[in-house]
């Protein structure tokens, strides 16, 4: 009789992860602040508008044009074809290159002569940003996993709204000082430097690293056409696009335009406006942003549907107070009430951006991103602005006419009258017709929300057919 040799049991410790949490923040705050950049460089142009329009002699459609569709035609066809190369090749290199060649095309607006030169270089800006954001939230939905998603990305957002803080505080303090030209070189330089922090601290994860079931890098990427039927066959991503899109419609179409309201209505200064934006407003959104991610991924673990209603709820609280605020006889009244639109209002990005890098894989985020970008940044990024500014020179012509006759382009250019004569009718027309334009793109934000409730309807089947599609 033979003796049964047992062979000690070999236990195999798990891998050692390759990036700590540590670092994991890192590149979260790292991407957020590469963000921010892109949102001062971005939006910058609705502080220094005002300063704009009466040195260039422009009207409030050129203005809109300015900050809408002349950076986002480029922008949007250019993140398409970028985000395919970022599915394939280092998306560190990507982010780092586009970083420096926007912050630099923004130093430029500052030299531009002429509204057509100005245009172009506003083109230029669009051109380098396209290569952010589809690749920075592939990057970032590598290293955090499906639950911790939507916070994730709340906080890589939260770069909008202190993009949207810094450019209205340095770009009406400087637009005061130092005129509207060099707000552009002051603001537009530090982004090359953050450029080279960029590419020489952050590390490329593999495809898929949050997810350590699959194999990273085992599966090719998907065709454009195939990531596009996929999110478009999911009933509930088709309205939560819709949703944001509006939503956004009216932010950047308000936006463009709510510190040349507060100058053209209250008289206030370029400083004051931009420290009331800056600081009650930044504050406002910035919390809005990262509280949407957080609430959604905390009460979606149990139901996906809060998703969709955390923002449907936020911006139907966010759009009575807009109007409020936009309808006030003061403006100490109006900047009080600031502090509280944005801390509903801004809840729909986390979670509607959670909701996309969960229903794809790893290899078909930054083009799903580029998708959707495709279609915020055409509509709302290029229409919204340009709708508001119409609308606002159209309200301008019609009340014009009602008090007299005359063209109220021609008899106050740049909304400055060519008299003293007429410069209390010119500026009481501006500032009517600037509060006519904004409340009607405040429509946007009604149908926005609208599409979020529907979208509740369908997300936990498209989220749970989703998950069984990538088992």
């Amino acid at each position: 009789m033979t003796d049964t040799v047992v062979e000690p049991e070999i236990v195999v410790a798990p891998p050692k992860p390759l990036f700590s949490q540590g670092y994991s923040r890192w590149v979260v705050v790292l991407l957020m602040l590469v963000y921010t950049s892109n949102f001062i460089d971005r939006t910058i142009v609705g502080t220094l508008g005002q300063a704009i329009k009466v040195d260039l002699k422009i009207s409030d459609t050129e203005l809109g044009l300015l900050g809408g569709f002349a950076f986002a035609f480029l922008y949007t066809i250019l993140g398409i074809p970028i985000a395919r190369l970022a599915e394939k090749r280092s998306r560190v290199t990507i982010i780092s290159v586009c970083l420096a060649i926007w912050s630099g095309m923004t130093a430029l607006c500052g030299a531009a002569a002429s509204f057509p030169l100005l245009l172009l270089c506003r083109v230029g800006v669009g051109i380098g940003e396209a290569g952010c954001s589809p690749s920075a939230q592939s990057l970032i939905s590598d290293y955090y996993a499906p639950d911790k998603r939507a916070t994730a990305l709340s906080a890589y957002s939260f770069g909008i709204p202190l993009g949207g803080m810094i450019g209205a505080i340095s770009g009406g303090l400087l637009a005061q000082t130092v005129g509207w030209r060099w707000a552009f070189v002051i603001v537009g330089l530090p982004g090359i430097l953050l450029a080279l922090l960029t590419a020489f601290t952050l590390k490329e994860p593999p495809r898929g690293y949050s997810e350590p079931p699959k194999p990273a890098d085992s599966t090719p990427a998907p065709s454009l056409i195939a990531v596009a039927l996929r999110m478009w066959r999911r009933p509930s991503f088709r309205h939560m696009t819709a949703g944001l899109t509006l939503v956004s419609f009216a932010g950047y179409g308000i936006g463009q335009f709510a510190a040349p309201y507060f100058i053209r209505r209250f008289g206030l200064s370029y400083a004051e406006v931009g420290i009331i934006f800056g600081t009650i407003g930044g504050i406002s959104s910035g919390i809005g942003t990262l509280l949407g991610g957080a609430v959604a991924d905390r009460l979606g673990r149990s139901d996906w549907r809060w998703y969709a209603w955390t923002p449907a709820i936020g911006v139907a609280i966010a759009t009575p107070i807009y109007l409020a605020i936009y309808l006030s006889p003061s403006w100490i009244a109006a900047a009080a009430m600031l502090i509280l639109p944005g801390i509903f209002g801004y809840t729909y990005l986390g979670p509607t951006w959670g909701v996309l890098h969960n229903l794809v894989e790893p290899r078909a985020r930054a083009t799903a991103t580029a998708l959707l970008f495709f279609v915020l940044n055409m509509i709302a990024l290029g229409g919204g602005p340009v709708f508001t500014g119409v609308v606002i020179d159209l309200f301008g012509k019609s009340l014009w006419r009602s008090a007299g006759p005359g063209d109220f382009m021609a008899q106050c250019p740049g909304g400055i009258a060519l008299n003293h004569a007429m410069a209390h009718a010119c500026s009481a027309t501006l500032a009517h017709a600037t509060q006519y334009g904004i409340i009607l793109t405040m429509v946007a934000y009604v149908w926005g929300a609208l599409h979020y409730l529907l979208a509740s309807r369908t997300i936990r089947a498209d989220m749970a057919s989703a998950a069984a599609s990538a088992a």
